[in-house]
């Protein structure tokens, strides 16, 4: 009976007469308030808001897709038939010719920069660095949208903006926007379905690493702690303008370089961090790896903030991978440990070069604006076969090396 009482009690304090008034009578929400004074159109999408349906009902309206497409400056190609330009429910392009295989990739992600454009663009680039990693050309690509419900204008003019900063980097890269799908949710997000040619026998997969070679990393580590640090306002605004800029960077210069100068194996270090990606070149390739921590290109203010314990909400995830470390019980007590498991938006190409073309790589790669280039390690040896009666298999390690171990 005394719990229930207690119980009772307790339920009571949620009751319609328990409620404390929260304005005086007759008194309207402020933010009804800064709606009526925007005028009818704001009222009425206020009161829109509490129900959004799904499905179909969740895209963004004709109207204004409409007229965000004609003002949006989309790239073309000559093998493109029907596109945004004839809109239709699906694209057509021309095949590659039989002396090329085609490549298709896919990235989605919600923003983590309050500007539009800039985010359009960093999407784009991370979207097309796929394609650059295994030395392919863009051809085409589909975009999917997703803008936060609101007034109509303010609708537009995020999508338009979010689309023209990926058409910009889309058109400097001869790749055609040729469709795709917009729709609302509660934040905004950018994701594209690209396809793209190379020529047969020649693409860098993961799986071509060979001992002697060394690594090459083309941009610097460090936006995944950053932008962590950024949403706990604890980042100096120059450290998100760096990141920031080295996201907006296309890596296909980089991507010709390194082919130019004997890559054998390439990758882009995205969303797994610089060691996830590692491993699963090392894998692929049966071999093993020494990575040189004293050398890592590291961004302005990423070791500061994780020395704070801020990491990004994927890193926990991404040190599962620690195990292959052979020296890791070690090298965890370096300051820069934590930037190997970082996950990376839009990061560099990660290569294996030969040793006799790896310095002037480097000066190349430097020249043409990659200027945090660096060789960060090599590959040591083939990994040994491991039997037993059902299989056989190898295991990559790597082993870390630093002046302060």
């Amino acid at each position: 009976a005394w719990k229930d009482s207690i119980d009772q009690k307790w339920m009571h304090s949620y009751s319609a007469d328990a409620l404390p008034d929260m304005r005086q009578a007759g008194e309207e929400s402020p933010t009804l308030a800064v709606a009526k004074a925007a005028g009818p159109r704001a009222v009425q999408a206020l009161a829109d808001v509490p129900m959004r349906c799904g499905g179909c009902g969740a895209k963004v309206g004709a109207s204004v897709l409409s007229r965000v497409m004609k003002k949006l400056d989309a790239p073309t190609r000559d093998e493109v038939e029907v596109g945004l330009n004839s809109p239709d429910d699906c694209a057509l392009l021309r095949p590659p010719p039989p002396t090329h295989s085609l490549v298709q990739t896919v990235d989605f992600f919600r923003s983590f920069l309050p500007d539009p454009y800039l985010f359009g663009q960093i999407a784009a680039v991370h979207a097309l660095g796929d394609c650059w990693a295994m030395g392919a050309e863009p051809v085409s690509a589909l975009a999917t949208a997703q803008v936060p419900f609101g007034l109509e204008s303010k609708v537009e003019d995020d999508l338009y903006q979010m689309m023209a900063g990926a058409a910009s980097v889309l058109k400097q890269a001869n790749c055609a926007l040729v469709g795709g799908h917009s729709c609302e949710g509660s934040e905004l997000a950018l994701g594209f379905a690209v396809n793209g040619i190379v020529e047969r026998g020649t693409a860098l997969t993961k799986g071509g690493m060979l001992p002697g070679q060394v690594l090459m990393l083309t941009k610097a580590l460090g936006t995944g702690a950053l932008f962590a640090a950024d949403m706990r306002h604890k980042a100096k605004g120059w450290w998100i303008e760096e990141a920031t800029d080295s996201m907006r960077q296309p890596s296909d210069v980089a991507a010709n370089i390194l082919r130019q100068r004997g890559a054998t194996a390439a990758t882009d270090v995205t969303g797994f961090g610089l060691l996830g990606h590692l491993v699963e070149m090392a894998e692929a390739s049966e071999v093993s790896l020494a990575l040189d921590l004293d050398c890592l290109p590291v961004m302005s203010g990423a070791v500061d903030v994780t020395k704070q314990g801020i990491t990004s909400s994927l890193q926990s995830q991404n040190e599962k991978i620690s195990r292959r470390i052979k020296n890791q019980q070690a090298a965890s007590t370096l300051d820069i440990y934590p930037l190997l498991f970082d996950p990376q938006t839009s990061g560099g190409l990660l290569a294996s070069v030969p040793r006799a073309q790896a310095e002037d790589c480097l000066k190349d790669l430097i020249s043409a604006g990659y200027h945090r280039s660096a060789i960060v390690g090599e590959i040591l040896s083939a990994n040994p076969k491991i039997e037993d009666s059902e299989s056989t298999c190898s295991i990559s390690t790597i082993n870390l090396r630093s002046k302060l171990l």
